[in-house]
Order: C-alpha cells, then structure tokens, then sequence
C-alpha cells in the first residue's frame, strides 16, 4: 500500500520525492515504492463568490447587502483545476491507504491541504508532517515524527475563521462602498486600519508648524555638555540667550558629580520574519514582499535558512545539538571567526534564546546544516543571508561591553551634563573604536570654561517607510509575518497608498476612503481583538462559531452605517477627456504595461494607454521611432515630431501561435517530400544523361 503525500508547492514536493526515492516522474505527481507525492499550487481551491450561492447576488447594489451565506462554502479555482482534478484520482486509488499533509506548517498552510483533502473526500487516516527547514535530514526526521493530523485541528479551524471572517467584512464593505460612491473602493479588516496608520503619520507631518529656538552648551576640550536644569532648555529669544551667556561666562565651572557604570549588551535574538523585513528595508531598501520572496528562495531551493514565515525570535532546548553542525555550513561568510568559535567549543552566550515557551509554529529563523553554495546566489540573496548569517554568529560572541561615564557640571545654579563611553569589549559587535577624551574629576574648578548659544529648529516627524509600517503593524497585531507584505501591495495596487524611493503615502483616494468606513474599522483595536480571538482558536480556547457569529453581526453594523452615511465623495480619477464611444468622462488608472485611460461607466468597455506606446517602426522622414494610435479606424502609426501617419498593417503585426507554426511546418516538410525541387529535377535529369 501507498502513502500519499501532499505539498504545497511542486519545487517543494519534488524535493520530498527525491528524499523518500519516489524517482517515477508524472507532469502532477512523483510516486515510489511505498509513497505518491503530489502538490498544491499554492491554493487550489477558495471560499465561493456571491454569485455562486445565488444568481441575484451577482448584481452589485444596496439592497441585496450584506450577503451572508447560511454555510460558507468552498470551489476549484479555474487555474489549477487540473491539477485539483489529479490529486482527486490519486486519492481514490484502491493502492493508497492514508494521507500526509507536508504543506507549509502554518496556518495558511493547513488550509491549503485540508480544503484538498475536504473536496476530494478522503476518508482514509491522515497524518501531518511539521517540519521547519527543508533540508534532506530534516525531512527524514520529520517523517519518522508524523502526528496524527487531528492534533492540528484547532489550527485548521483558526485559518478557516480568518479566511470566512475576511470574506464576510472585506466583501461587504467594498462592494457597499464601491455601489454607493460608484468607485473601485477596497476596505477589509487588516489593510483599512494599516492604510489608517500611515495617513496618522501624514496628518502629523501636515499640522507640524516648525520653530526656532536657542540651546545654551558648554564646551571643554571639544565636548559638548547640555544644560539640564538652572535655565530654560529651549529658548525662544537670542537676546536672552546671550545674556544668559553673558552671565554663565563670569563664572568657573565645578565637576559636582562623577557617575561611571558598565553597559553589558548581550547578542541580538534571531530574526522573525518582521524583523528582518524592517532591517532589510532599512538597509537594503527592499519592500517586505522582496524580502520575503528572497527568503522562500533560500528556503526551498538553497535550503539554507529555516521556515522564514515565524513569529518567534527563541530556539526548543532540543536544538542545541544542532548548532556546531549549522556553524560549520557557513564557514564560508566568517571563516576565521567560525574556526574560532568552534575552536572555543561553539558555547552560545545569548543562552535567552533556548526557550521552548516562546516558540510558536516555528523558531527563529537560523541556518540549517546545509552547506552554503554563494556561486548558486544572486546578489539580494547572498545579501539577505549575510544578515542572518550575521545574527547567529552573534549568538556565540561575547558581549558588547561598554563604560558609561556622566559628569554633571555646575556653574551659578545652573546644571549642565555630559556623558562619556569607552569600549570595554567589542564582543558581537563590529563598532569603531572611541578616541580617548579628556576626563574630569569630582570636585574638579575648571577656570575660563567656553559657553555657546546654538541655533535649532524643531524636526518635522517623517513619513512611515515599510520599516516603520511593519513595526506598527506588528506592535498592534495586524495581520501575520505571513501576510503583512501582501497588505501593504494590496493597499499600494489599489491605488489607496502609493510609494516613493521607500517612503510610504496615502493617495487623495486613500485618504475619502478612511472618512466613509466605520471609525471601528479604521483603528486597529478591533482587528488587533479580531487577530487575538484567532490566536485562541488555534489553542482550543475559542471555538471558531462563536467568533464568526460575533463577525456577521459586525458585518451587518458596518454595512448599515454605510447605507445610511450622508458622507460625499470626489473622484480624483476623473480626467477632462471624454469617451470616444459613448461620451461619458474617463477615468486614470494604473495598469501592468502603465497608466490606463478607462470609461467611467461600468457598461462601457473603452479603455486605452494614458500615453501611446513606442513602437519600432521608423518615421520615412526623420527615421525616429513612431507613436501606436488608436483612431476610429483602427490602430495607426503616428510620428510625434513629423506629424506623419501611416495605417498599421495589422496583417503584418498579427502573431502566429505555436499550434498554427507546427502545423504550417508540417504542411511545408509533407509538401517538400511530395513535390521534388526544379533544382533536384534538373540534377536528376543531369545525371540521367550521363548515364545514357
């Protein structure tokens, strides 16, 4: 009998296949001895559409909302529905007699397989295999531990409950929205409150006012105290700045207090995947999908880093053994300073970071075993490794040690401090080294000391970048590592929030559509209770009916206030051109191939490119490149600086598909075999002759 194995990706499944000896190559599955191994292509299968409870539903108005179906249902996607097809007949095969779930051990990825496993009906023993790298040992070591796939039930539940909760209040309220103010309005649960954020920091950029003000210093042997009492420390007139200096200046200067401690700072935990998105894009200036992309990368095909979509930041005791073998595989970023740590007997001295509490779904993200191949990398590759390269080093350096002297100077009742460091021990950290600065002594009279009056302004705050987004999201628990980087392209291709170099902005758009949705929707309190509950869920402390209830109940309040709101909307879309075809206003949007010119009314299909496309055809007088028109013709060449047109060929321009070119090609070959050339009929001839 026959195990069969479901992954979530074909890269990833033909890995396990090579691992367990399933070496039978099909286009959907690879099978062996004792295992088939077949793959999900991401989802196969989602929540049905209005549409497909009833035909009424199809039609977008008001009256019909909210739509809340009685069972919420799931359907193929039209995409992958082959490949659904071939895992249904893989299942019902007479020689396969159990199942095991190896898709991305997460929430996400117990959907992907149980909706499978739910459609096709498998009625046979399941079992789960959680493994968090993807290396061939990892594997084999996860199919010796598979557990029983019921364990993973209340998970399951949790990523249903999201999925239904995100359908119920993201479908309702865009299509509300979107009937009532007649524009491609997009609202959901997670990415209205992050959209909510962003524009916070704006308002704050917005009403800032800046202003002058003056700060007095003491200067000694190029150090910089700074008053800290005795006088105002912001001061809004230079004259009485400087007649505060006037005064100080008369005066010696006391060393009334002498303060010194160590600072010991113990190595950084590893990354979660928030994290390094926020360092990445600092550094890097790489959006949070990049990152991400970059990681499942080097996860799935190097197979150099751990599970990278994990919340935690700790290791399970139980990979202590591990660590030696995992410095060895990246020799290669820090030969010396690996050889070193081995050499020391590879002692962790950030020993915080074994806590079996404090990890999730998965650990921190670390290297596996797997010997490092740099030539097989890209440079974003190698780069985002380095980091994490960087951080598990660190785990084995000593720590950064620092002393901290504060002196507190005095002069006529007035305070002034300064602070000094010096390097103790540089440990994990890679950091200058401090230049020796004069020191003082307690009780110390300093004749002659120089005071300055320094003119400041107050900073603007700064707009958020996908840094500091992340960070927020984060701290008030909108959406998951998983789908953080999602939310914000979905925000940015809707066109609610745009991005610039790595700042991030909210469009006219963006900023109509947090004044029409519910205030509750807008502030994260209500998703970040929302993101909780399914916390609970997938611990068996919720059960997933009571939250959906409490859902369709908020579901139903959003899209009353909506019917009822008195709120205006202007469409910044809207240009001055008209459509060609049935005269009404065109709108701007942004498409794959650039700005699009769209009709504003929804039964009109007209669109057409903002600007005309470049094409290779030569202008016959100035030979530069000509413009593509579309006229009521049809589409012509058009040259910008001549003004000359040409009518388009477009027998020339229309592109043979594969299917015709083979079976042209077939054509000509039979013909070529059937009807001998003048040429051959001539030399044919010849040497009859010569024969003769």
């Amino acid at each position: 009998m026959k195990t069969l194995i479901i992954a979530e990706k074909p890269s990833v499944g033909k890995e396990i296949a090579r691992v367990l000896g399933a070496t039978n190559k099909n286009k959907s599955y690879m099978e062996g001895q004792d295992v088939i191994v077949t793959w999900a292509l991401g989802h196969l299968l989602g929540l049905k559409m209005p549409e497909d409870y009833k035909t009424e539903w199809a039609t977008w108005n008001m009256e019909s909302l909210p739509l809340i179906p009685e069972e919420m249902q799931i359907k193929p996607l039209k995409n992958t529905a082959a490949q659904l097809k071939m895992i249904k007949q893989l299942s019902q095969r007479k020689d396969v007699n159990q199942a095991v779930i190896a898709t991305d051990a997460g929430r996400e990825g117990e959907l992907v397989a149980r909706w499978i496993l739910e459609y096709v009906k498998f009625k046979k023993p399941v079992q789960r295999l959680w493994i968090s790298s993807q290396t061939d040992q990892a594997i084999k070591n996860g199919f010796k531990q598979l557990q029983p796939s019921k364990k993973y039930d209340d998970l399951y539940d949790a990523a249903v409950a999201r999925s239904e909760a995100d359908w119920l209040v993201g479908l309702n309220v865009t299509r509300a929205l979107t009937v009532k103010y007649e524009d491609s309005l997009s609202a959901g649960r997670v990415q209205t409150p992050t959209l909510a954020m962003v524009r916070k920091q704006e308002a704050k950029i917005e009403d800032f006012v800046a202003e002058t003000f003056y700060t007095i210093q003491l200067v000694m042997d190029g150090q910089t105290a700074t008053l800290t009492s005795g006088a105002p420390e912001r001061i809004k007139n230079v004259n009485e700045a400087e007649k505060i200096v006037k005064h100080l200046t008369k005066k010696s200067v006391l060393v009334k207090e002498v303060k010194e401690k160590i600072q010991v700072h113990l190595p950084p935990l590893p990354y979660d995947l928030t994290e390094l998105q926020r360092e990445a894009n600092q550094r890097y200036q790489f959006s949070a999908k990049k990152t991400l992309s970059v990681m499942q990368t080097l996860y799935e095909r190097h197979k150099v880093v751990s599970y990278p979509r994990t919340d935690s930041k700790y290791l399970t005791i139980d990979m202590k053994e591990t660590l030696k073998d995992r410095l060895q595989a990246v020799h290669g970023f820090a030969n010396e300073e690996v050889k070193n740590i081995i050499k020391k007997g590879s002692k962790v001295t950030q020993t915080a970071i074994f806590d079996d509490n404090k990890v999730t779904d998965h650990h921190g993200i670390i290297p596996t075993e797997e010997r490092v191949r740099i030539e097989k990398m890209d440079q974003d590759e190698i780069r985002v490794f380095r980091m994490i390269v960087e951080r598990f080093i660190g785990l084995f350096l000593p720590a950064y040690k620092v002393a901290q002297t504060t002196y507190l100077f005095t002069t006529a009742d007035t305070t002034f401090k300064l602070k000094q460091e010096v390097v103790l021990e540089n440990g994990w950290r890679k950091s200058e080294p401090i230049k020796e600065k004069r020191q003082f002594k307690q009780g110390e009279q300093i004749e002659n000391p120089i005071f300055k009056v320094k003119k400041e302004q107050t900073k603007a705050p700064i707009r958020l970048t996908e840094s500091s987004l992340l960070q927020a999201m984060e701290k008030h628990s909108l959406g998951t590592p998983a789908t953080r980087a999602e939310i914000i392209e979905k925000l940015i291709s809707s066109e609610l929030m745009e991005r610039k170099a790595t700042k991030l902005s909210v469009s006219p758009k963006g900023q109509q559509l947090l004044t029409l949705v519910n205030p509750a929707l807008v502030t994260p309190e209500l998703t970040s209770e929302w993101e909780k509950s399914l916390e609970q869920i997938a611990t068996g402390k919720l059960k997933k009916d009571v939250f959906l209830k409490q859902i369709k109940i908020e579901t139903k309040k959003l899209i009353k206030e909506i019917k009822m709101s008195e709120q205006s909307y202007k469409d910044y879309s809207l240009t001055t051109k008209t459509c060609p075809e049935c005269g009404e206003l065109l709108k701007e949007r942004s498409g794959r191939e650039g700005k699009m010119l769209v009709c504003s009314k929804t039964s009109c299909s007209y669109r057409r490119f903002k600007e005309p496309k470049i094409s290779n055809k030569r202008c016959a007088q100035c030979h530069r490149k000509m413009e593509i028109h579309e006229g009521k013709s049809g589409k012509f060449f058009k040259c910008k600086y001549c003004n000359v047109s040409e009518k388009m060929d477009h027998t020339k321009n229309k592109k043979i598909t594969k299917h015709e070119t083979k079976r042209l090609m077939q054509k000509v070959n039979k013909e070529a075999e059937e009807v001998e050339s003048p040429l051959a009929l001539a030399l044919k001839a010849a040497m009859e002759k010569q024969v003769k």
